[in-house]
């Protein structure tokens, strides 16, 4: 997941009202007040307190106020230097601030970073509000726009000319002054219900945790497993042979697969469905009513049927239809899959003297078991191979190697925001200094659920700045002495979350607007899912995949196991993906007049009319806890993992098809798409990679269902 931050975009605007004085005199010695002396002006976090961020923000408001006002009220005539490339320049000291309280708020946050993102939420929506609804500073894009074909500007101009007319009108930068005043104060109250949600789901996913005071009823998890969960409740101050389960943000958690005991699985999916819907402070559904209105609202007002239509209009599939007909091609065969696999668990059951057919608690349990007798192979396999460090430096960095030229180096000197975190440099190719990476995969109490990107300082030549990126996971940690072994679909993710970390990362573009993951949400998974692709190419594979005690790498005969299985129980893993991205526009095509919607119900529909077996294979998320799109940027874009998967398998079929891993083909995919941005039109930039428009067809084959 690409986790959105303040893009540059939204940065350039000015706040509502002026802001009292005091706020530069607080901010006058913030360490924010210029860019970080560190290497690649990385965030010092070795002097950042929490009391730094929020005069921090305010300062950097005000400052940008100064910035944009400026710009619109310039009495010169307007040119590209002195309105667009002069926006592009204005909003660093917000954003420098911004990037780093946004990390710590969804990977490190507390108390008090929540009291400040809940105050300072309102101020940042009448900011990004502010650059759209500015009627001399949109006269001014306006008259550019108009005389664009005279002004002999080079195709990078043109493109961020276009985007920033284009989103000005989209966000109501041609209303009348009283819609706007509407349009303002519902993105302020948005933005208020989305950081409410995020703060009430991080509070019910720990509070939500499975305590289990028995260590027998833990069977079948490993012993470092085990260990884990009494630590977790160590740190919780729970009673002594107390065990505490977390929960990742999905449905299905990562211990049902494993768990013995019928009853402790029952009980652990009971508390990941029903979290946050206890009626209590961390109870999410009356926040989701007003977020759904609300964004219909304001699609009708900006002249959209509906959210979806909103904000898909600028999205490489264009249309809601259009995502919507994509998906439902995909239901028949998935229904039929879905169908023939709760059939086959059922029967395994019966087989094994249970007296009942197969749930969703139950899946991954008897899913593991028939994996196992059908291709031989489980997770406890493959884990002793799967050492994270090993994973992440003779894996991911190798095939970011071969393939780009890339070179990693440990930095001990770079401080962090958590003792979890890990620090690397990257050189190019030609020995030159490219990037930061940090990377920090466990999971923590404080820390938001799934796993994402983002960055602490873009790339752009225009302000001479290098990627500053991170990579945020939930794994589980060892306990003390234990190896930190991950997963087969941990790995997986690690490869995923550096896809988006090299699209930031290889990103070669002039202005900050249009460089790195500043791209569609139907774009945007496409580089990730795509690195996916490397973890099983047998070269990157035999290179990491070592038994963590000998060094021996993991035996062919596994590693075809691995790979055949590969498309094994595709109508859970798929299906449980589409159900959810069908929810997600369901819910963004209300309508405006449509009535405060009762969640339960609503979803309860929704879910049934998608065609697909929603009794045994639930949404990947419910409403409830789905923070992607009530609080992660992907409002009505879920379906963009879908989509940008199909562009994943075709592009991988191309490389296929030409020759596989090698340099030339990973020189080309980083020139034609990683580099690029959001330089060129999103399907425009795929033919001229592929030779082709993408199909389904790989996908298809991919999953094993076709």
């Amino acid at each position: 997941m690409r986790f959105r931050t303040l893009t540059a975009i939204a940065a350039l605007a000015l706040a509502a009202g002026p802001l009292a004085a005091p706020a530069f005199a607080q901010a006058a010695g913030s360490i924010f007040a210029e860019p970080s002396a560190l290497p690649f002006h990385a965030p010092d976090f070795s002097k950042i307190k929490d009391t730094d961020f929020q005069p921090a923000i305010l300062d950097g408001i005000a400052k940008n106020q100064a910035e944009v006002d400026a710009i619109a009220n310039n009495p010169a005539a307007p040119t590209f230097e002195n309105t667009i490339e002069a926006l592009e320049r204005s909003g660093q000291a917000l954003t420098r601030v911004y990037y780093v309280f946004s990390a710590l708020t969804s990977s490190n946050t507390n108390d008090t970073l929540d009291k400040i993102d809940s105050e300072t939420a309102p101020k940042l929506a009448a900011l990004r509000d502010s650059i759209t609804l500015n009627p001399r500073l949109f006269a001014r894009v306006k008259a550019l726009y108009d005389q664009r074909a005279s002004l002999s500007l080079s195709a990078d101009q043109l493109q961020v000319l276009t985007l920033r007319y284009e989103d000005m009108v989209r966000n109501g930068a041609l209303l009348s002054p009283a819609d706007k005043a509407t349009l303002t104060a519902i993105n302020g109250k948005l933005s208020s219900l989305q950081t409410d949600f995020g703060q009430k789901l991080t509070a019910g996913t720990k509070d939500a945790a499975l305590v289990v005071r028995s260590k027998a009823a833990l069977a079948g998890m490993s012993e470092a497993e085990i260990a884990a969960a009494a630590k977790a409740a160590a740190d919780r101050k729970l009673p002594k042979g107390s065990y505490v389960l977390a929960l990742q943000n999905t449905t299905q958690q990562p211990a049902l697969a494993s768990l013995k005991n019928r009853a402790t699985r029952q009980a652990l999916f009971a508390k990941s469905w029903s979290r946050s819907e206890q009626g209590n402070a961390s109870d999410t559904r009356k926040v989701i009513q007003q977020l759904a209105q609300l964004r219909a609202q304001k699609a009708k007002l900006l002249g959209f049927p509906d959210y979806a239509s909103l904000a898909l209009s600028d999205q490489m599939a264009k249309t809601r239809d259009k995502a919507t007909g994509f998906l439902q091609q995909m239901v028949p065969a998935l229904a039929k899959a879905q169908r023939r696999d709760a059939a086959e668990l059922t029967k395994l059951i019966k087989a094994k003297g249970g007296k009942f057919a197969v749930t969703p608690a139950d899946w991954d349990y008897y899913a593991g078991q028939l994996r196992k007798a059908k291709y031989d192979f489980d997770d406890s396999q493959v884990k002793p191979y799967l050492e994270i460090t090993n994973v992440l430096e003779n894996g991911v960095f190798y095939a970011a190697n071969q393939l780009y030229g890339l070179t990693f180096k440990k930095r001990s000197d770079i401080p962090v925001y958590h003792p979890d975190v890990t620090v690397y440099q990257v050189n190019d190719q030609d020995g030159s200094e490219l990037a930061l990476f940090y990377f920090d995969p466990w999971k923590r109490d404080n820390k938001q659920g799934g796993a994402w990107m983002s960055n602490f300082v873009d790339q752009s030549t225009l302000l001479g700045t290098k990627p500053v990126v991170f990579n945020v996971e939930n794994f589980v940690k060892p306990a003390p002495g234990q190896p930190a072994l991950v997963t087969w679909d941990d790995a997986n993710t690690m490869f995923h979350e550096f896809g988006h970390a090299l699209h930031g990362m290889l990103s070669n573009q002039k202005y900050p607007s249009i460089a790195g993951t500043n791209t569609a949400r139907d774009f945007v998974e496409f580089p990730s899912q795509f690195n996916e692709n490397w973890m099983t190419d047998p070269k990157v594979l035999a290179n990491f995949a070592k038994h963590y005690q000998t060094g021996a790498p993991m035996p062919a005969e596994l590693v075809a196991k691995v790979k055949k299985a590969g498309t094994f129980n595709q109508g859970y893993a798929l299906g449980e993906v589409i159900t959810a991205a069908l929810l997600d526009l369901k819910w963004h095509s209300l309508p405006a007049g449509a009535p405060l919607q009762n969640v339960t119900a609503f979803e309860a529909k929704a879910l049934a009319s998608t065609g697909l077996d929603i009794k045994d294979v639930p949404s990947r998320y419910r409403t409830s806890y789905f923070r992607h799109i009530w609080g992660g940027g992907y409002a009505a874009g879920y379906y963009a993992y879908s989509w940008t998967e199909m562009l994943d398998h075709d592009a991988f079929k191309w490389f296929t098809d030409n020759g596989g891993l090698t340099r030339a083909n990973g020189q080309r995919f980083r020139d034609m798409i990683l580099s690029q941005g959001h330089s060129k039109d999103y399907a425009e930039m795929y033919r001229a990679f592929a030779g082709r428009d993408p199909s389904i067809e790989p996908m298809l084959k991919a999953r094993g269902l076709k």
